[in-house]
């Protein structure tokens, strides 16, 4: 895909100025040089041109806001004054895997104050005598020179600025603290739930230690209701019924059977 093609896909219906973020990897360029790319790209901060046949980066518009430019495993052999001149704030720089042989061609970097970061993997001058010695000499500025600094300390692996998605790291921690903030909600809810059901029980218990009382008040009120029954009833009579709950008969009863 033509470079300017691509670069109209990935605007996707923005604006320039709106955009901060720019990646046109594996794209062909125009005989070796950026096409499509202009000024209007202001607020760009992240740009990638890996593998899209470079020769050249003298078409480079002005971006004053670009901080990360990744130019890897292209052909360029120089005139990188252009980066001096049209990238002043860049910080990071990925040359890697260009066709770039001698320090002095870059010197021009020098002119770049804010550059931390440097990288040159599979170019020729990497294999010079005190390669590293001589870049560090060249661009004291430089913090990590293909990932390391100079005492060979390795450079972070998450560096906000060297990624170049500072507002996507700061957007995934709140992401990760929603996330926690949720959990502890949940854990409260469950245990609010919890609580409710031991206090349901508790109040299921109650209810049926209650209604236990109830039934043992309601036996006794009716026992007194049978005791004051009999009370009530004439001596005879209240004789006869206990003779009749224990399974015997009233003598009387019998004398009048003998009579007939």
């Amino acid at each position: 895909m033509e470079m300017e093609k691509r670069l109209t896909l990935e605007l996707r219906n923005k604006k320039p100025a709106e955009v901060k973020e720019l990646v046109l990897d594996n794209c062909r360029s125009d005989d070796g040089k950026i096409v499509g790319l202009s000024s209007d790209f202001e607020n760009l901060e992240f740009l990638s041109m890996i593998n899209v046949n470079l020769l050249s980066v003298s078409n480079l518009p002005k971006l004053n806001k670009l901080r990360k430019l990744e130019l890897s495993d292209n052909r360029i052999s120089g005139g990188l004054e252009v980066l001096a001149e049209r990238t002043p704030n860049l910080t990071h720089l990925n040359l890697s895997g260009n066709k770039i042989k001698d320090i002095n061609t870059l010197e021009p970097l020098k002119k770049l104050p804010n550059l931390h970061s440097l990288d040159l993997f599979n170019c020729e001058v990497t294999m010079l005598i005190n390669y590293r010695e001589s870049m560090f000499a060249l661009l004291p500025q430089l913090t990590y020179l293909d990932g390391f600094d100079a005492d060979d300390q390795e450079a972070p692996d998450s560096d906000p600025e060297a990624d170049g998605d500072g507002l996507d790291d700061e957007y995934d921690e709140n992401g990760e603290e929603g996330e926690e903030e949720d959990d502890d909600e949940e854990d409260e809810l469950d245990e609010e739930v919890i609580d409710d059901e031991e206090e349901d029980e508790d109040d299921l218990e109650g209810e049926e230690e209650e209604d236990g009382v109830d039934d043992e008040e309601e036996e006794d009120e009716e026992d007194e209701d049978d005791d004051e029954g009999e009370e009530d009833l004439p001596q005879g009579e209240k004789r006869k019924r206990d003779l009749e709950d224990e399974g015997e008969e009233d003598p009387e009863d019998e004398e009048d059977e003998d009579d007939d």
